[in-house]
């Protein structure tokens, strides 16, 4: 996953993006996959072999300055750091890879919480297909999320589930998703 800054491009980008970015490296044997774009990055999951990642970023560069780069594969992850990082990549507006984590998570539970955590997901899912300029998938996705969360506790370790079920509520009847942090 390779995190550009972001100067100037909106979720309506995002396919450009996928087809510079294609262009871009058309010599090198690289997958393009998806771009997703929040205000403050642009995020481009790529496929590529170890060795050819400095020139891939070299390659991409017209698209903006480097941020970071994050090598995403499952892995098994103590729970707590889960949440951390979870709650840490939804609130930078890294849904994919908060999606990720709370994932890591769910794999460890069982029952109601296995169920409040998929909502979580489902949650950042959404916002991940929003910036892939999917608005309305993502929208349609909130059904499902009050689904998962039902009548949950209020907390979830350090999360408002509450707050999570009204903000899904508002913005299925806004017909919008609003960036927030949980």
């Amino acid at each position: 996953m390779l995190h550009f800054k972001n100067t100037k491009y909106g979720p309506e980008h995002s396919r450009e993006i996928i087809y510079k970015a294609r262009d871009l490296t058309s010599d090198l044997d690289v997958s393009v996959r998806v771009a997703r774009i929040s205000k403050k990055i642009v995020e481009i999951d790529v496929g590529v072999e170890k060795e050819d990642l400095d020139i891939l970023v070299e390659k991409l560069s017209p698209i903006g300055p480097i941020d970071n780069i994050r090598h995403v594969f499952e892995e098994e992850i103590e729970k707590e750091q889960g949440i951390t990082d979870g709650i840490f990549y939804f609130n930078n507006e890294r849904f994919w890879e908060s999606h990720e984590s709370f994932e890591g998570v769910w794999k460890q539970c069982f029952g109601r919480e296995k169920e409040i955590l998929q909502g979580i997901i489902l949650f950042a899912v959404a916002f991940a297909h929003a910036q892939e300029d999917e608005l309305s998938i993502g929208i349609g996705m909130l059904h499902r999320v009050l689904e998962k969360l039902g009548t949950s506790p209020s907390m979830y370790h350090s999360i408002d589930i509450d707050r999570i079920r009204n903000k899904a509520t508002e913005m299925q009847q806004a017909n919008d998703l609003t960036i927030f942090e949980i």
